[in-house]
C-alpha cells in the first residue's frame, strides 16, 4: 500500500478532493464539540478559539502534513467536564462530533441524489464528489464512535458506565496505544471502512426514495 501522496501525482483531482472533504469535515465534527460544550456551561473551546472552520485552530499543520502525506488527520478541542451541570453533558458533548459527520453525510447523499436527478451531462465528478464526501462522513462517525479512550465513542459511554472512568485514569496511555494499535495494524480498519460505505450508501438510497416519492 502507497502514501496518499502518491495520488497528487496519479489523480490530483482526487487528492484535492478527498483533502478538502477530510480537512472540512473534521473542521466541522471540532466545531460541534466546541459549540455543544458551550451551551452546556463549558467555555473553554470557546475562549481558546475553536469556534471556527479554521483547519490550521481545529487539525493544526501536523494533522494537516499527516493527512496530505499518508491520509490519516485529527483534530482536538479542549473541554472540561468540571464545568457540566449534568453528567450526561459529557455525553452530549462527546457525540455532538460524531453526530456532526453524520448529518454531513446525510446533507450529500441528498445533494448527491438530487444532482443525479436534476443534473446534466458532464456531472460525473459532481456526483463522484458528494459520494466521496457522504463515505468520508459516515467513516468518521463509525469511527469516532468507536468505544476507545482516544476517539468520542469512550467518552459517550464513560459517564454511565464507571469502571471506563477508572481505566482511564489508570491506563489511559496504555489504552489508547493499544487502540490505536488494534485499528491500524488489524482488520479492524478494513471493518470501519466497511461500515462506513454502508451507511453512506443507505443514506444515498434513502435520499433517492424520499426525492422520487
Amino acid at each position: 500500500m502507497g502514501l496518499f501522496i502518491e495520488h497528487l501525482v496519479r489523480d490530483p483531482w482526487f487528492f484535492f478532493s478527498w483533502t478538502l472533504i477530510v480537512v472540512f469535515s473534521i473542521c466541522v465534527h471540532e466545531y460541534a464539540h466546541a459549540r455543544v460544550a458551550l451551551s452546556v456551561g463549558d467555555a473553554e473551546a470557546a475562549m481558546s478559539g475553536h469556534l471556527t472552520l479554521n483547519p490550521l485552530k481545529q487539525m493544526g499543520w501536523m494533522s494537516l502534513a499527516a493527512l496530505m502525506v499518508v491520509g490519516f488527520a485529527w483534530g482536538a478541542v479542549p473541554v472540561n467536564p468540571a464545568r457540566y451541570a449534568r453528567k450526561s453533558d459529557s455525553a452530549l458533548v462527546a457525540f455532538s462530533g460524531p453526530a456532526a459527520n453524520l448529518l454531513l453525510c446525510f446533507v450529500a447523499a441528498v445533494a448527491l441524489a438530487l444532482a443525479t436527478r436534476f443534473a446534466g451531462a458532464g456531472t460525473e465528478r459532481l456526483l463522484l464528489f458528494l459520494r466521496m464526501a457522504a463515505a468520508a462522513n459516515a467513516t468518521l462517525f463509525v469511527l469516532n464512535l468507536l468505544p476507545a479512550p482516544m476517539l468520542d465513542g469512550w467518552s459517550v459511554l464513560e459517564p454511565f458506565v464507571p469502571p471506563m472512568a477508572d481505566a482511564r485514569r489508570q491506563y489511559g496511555p496504555t489504552l489508547s496505544w493499544a487502540s490505536q494499535l488494534l485499528l491500524f495494524a488489524t482488520p479492524l480498519s478494513n471493518g470501519v471502512w466497511r461500515a462506513g460505505a454502508a451507511l453512506s450508501d443507505a443514506a444515498i438510497r434513502s435520499a433517492v426514495r424520499v426525492l422520487a416519492g
